[in-house]
Formats: structure tokens, C-alpha cells, sequence
């Protein structure tokens, strides 16, 4: 794998593993982050999203494949500006800037490392 794709693997279980917390221990992970406990099922939703795009992350990744890697630098930049746009809507607390800021940084990461190839 080139240093690009083990970026975007690496991060692929940073996605796995937010996944399953997400999916089977949301009300242990959202105060810490200062969200409110909830028992609706869409946390949970969201969970199964994440652990999905882990999937194709840490799959894709030994492909090696410069489309994808690229793919995952946009999507993955694009969360910050969708998170920080919700933050000023009113639409989620600003905690949730700091989800975005761990993606761009993985985002940061993959695109330096596929200008040095």
C-alpha cells in the first residue's frame, strides 16, 4: 500500500470503531461530547453509516486506487464545512465542529501524502 492508502486505511477503522459505539453505545459516547442522551433510533442510523464507509475505506484502501483516495480527501473535508455549517444554522451544538475537525485532519493527512507521490 502507498502511504496514501494506509492514510485512508488507518482512518477506516477510526470509522469502524465510531460505528459500533455509535450503534450499540450512543447514551455512553454523546455526553461526553456534550449531546443530549436520546432514544431515538436515528444515532444509530448514523452509526451504521459510519461502520459502512469504514467498510469500503479499509477495502478499497490496498487498491490503491487515486480516484478513491482523492474521493476520500473531498467527502472527508466536505464533513467539516457540512458540520460547521450546522453549528451556525443552530441546527447541533458547536461539540460537533470536533467530529469534522478529526476528518479534515484524516483528510490533511491523505491529500499531502498523495501530493508526495
Amino acid at each position: 500500500m502507498t502511504p496514501a492508502s494506509k492514510s485512508v486505511y488507518y482512518f477506516g477503522f477510526y470509522l469502524l470503531l465510531l460505528g459500533i459505539v455509535l450503534l450499540a453505545f450512543p447514551n455512553i459516547m454523546l455526553p461526553l461530547f456534550q449531546f443530549p442522551e436520546t432514544t431515538e433510533p436515528w444515532i444509530r442510523v448514523v452509526g451504521v453509516l459510519v461502520f459502512n464507509i469504514g467498510l469500503y475505506y479499509v477495502f478499497m484502501a490496498p487498491a490503491n486506487n487515486p480516484i478513491f483516495l482523492t474521493l476520500t480527501v473531498y467527502t472527508r473535508a466536505a464533513v467539516l464545512v457540512w458540520f460547521v455549517a450546522f453549528v451556525v444554522f443552530g441546527w447541533a451544538s458547536p461539540m460537533l465542529i470536533g467530529f469534522g475537525a478529526v476528518d479534515a485532519t484524516g483528510a490533511l493527512w491523505t491529500y499531502l501524502l498523495l501530493r508526495k507521490q
